[in-house]
């Protein structure tokens, strides 16, 4: 990867930040940085070589863990307080990461079986929302269980981390864990944090070689099928037209989540 470190560091903090908005994919944002192939890459073939490979895992997982850390009880604080002007916020930074998914599906000739991925992206994701909250409840019991639920949620997490198009964020919503996690790392709740987290890194290994070869195999239906997962994800994620009195806010922060993601992805 031609990226220095500093480069690498942004970026990697840019995608941390983007996993704590529902709605906004990480993988999605590794994509509009152009480094999701290189992540990918390097998880699913670490043993391969192991100092390259971990080099550039670590650099960008303490990068991105810097901006999970940083700004999750900024977002909390925000989420709380202007629930609708950050949920049209959140709105934007979706509708912002379409065009460059979409510039990348359609390189070459776009084939009518996969315009029908848009479609069945789409309804994955509208059946997620309908899941009942609090799907997975938090065990109150012997720690063990604790241990094995938080561990069964992170392993859920990470197939939304590395699959483009599903945000993590979102799957914590779904799962009643959206505050619990942000309070978790706000206070460094390590009881909470450390079986979440050995079930995250278990789920991307498990998941990464999957996810490489088929966007290798199938690139243009992979992005369609990310782009219906993403369109599905809006109706979630609308909070209602806002009243007049957070009409021209939320038209702002609209704007402004639409506008940075479109300006990161730019040239992508």
């Amino acid at each position: 990867m031609k990226d220095r470190i500093g480069v690498r560091f942004v970026k990697g903090f840019i995608i941390g930040a983007s996993m704590l908005i529902p709605g906004v994919s990480g993988g999605t944002m590794a994509i509009i940085l152009g480094i999701y192939d290189d992540l990918i890459h390097a998880v699913s073939s670490l043993k391969q070589d192991l100092k390259a490979n971990g080099l550039l895992l670590l650099q960008f997982g303490l990068a991105g863990a810097a901006g999970i850390v940083v700004l999750s009880g900024l977002m909390l604080d925000a989420v709380t307080a202007w629930h609708k002007p950050m949920m049209y916020l959140f709105l934007g930074a979706i509708i912002g990461s379409i065009p460059p998914l979409y510039k990348k599906a359609t390189i070459d000739r776009v084939k009518p079986l996969n315009v029908g991925a848009v479609a069945v992206g789409s309804g994955i994701a509208y059946f997620i929302t309908m899941f009942p909250e609090n799907m997975l409840q938090l065990a109150t019991g012997a720690y063990w269980i604790h241990f094995l639920v938080l561990f069964i949620a992170g392993i859920i997490i990470a197939i939304a981390l590395v699959l483009p198009g599903i945000s993590a964020s979102y799957v914590l919503l779904m799962l009643g864990m959206y505050d619990l996690t942000l309070k978790a790392i706000r206070i460094f709740d390590l009881k909470y944090l450390i079986p979440l987290a050995i079930g995250v890194v278990v789920g991307t290994f498990l998941t990464a070689g999957v996810i490489e070869r088929e966007m290798k195999r199938h690139p243009q239906f992979t992005y369609m099928l990310i782009i219906g997962f993403m369109l599905g994800s809006l109706l979630e994620v609308f909070p209602g037209v806002p009243n007049r009195s957070e009409l021209l806010t939320c038209i702002t922060t609209f704007m402004l989540g639409s506008g940075v993601i479109l300006w990161i992805g730019k040239g992508k």
